[in-house]
């Protein structure tokens, strides 16, 4: 196949009408991708949220140990 018989291949394939199943199968296939995007989302706060909540509790038993110092 040519060049131009397959550049004009790729433009009817895009220029055609989709079936409903193909309609169907694309909407399925970005559904699951934007799932995996929000549970990698998900995943990357639930982190965040930990190491922030240990980093409260690491500065707050400096802060009460360095106030019992200055006594």
């Amino acid at each position: 196949m040519t060049f131009r018989e397959s550049t004009i291949k790729y433009v009817k394939d895009i220029m055609r009408a989709r079936t409903i199943h193909e309609v169907i199968a694309k909407e399925l296939q970005e559904a699951h991708l934007r799932k995996l995007e929000a549970e990698t989302a998900a995943e990357y706060a639930h982190a965040a949220m930990q190491y922030n909540e240990e980093r409260i509790v690491r500065l707050e038993k400096r802060l009460l140990k360095h106030v019992g110092d200055d006594k």
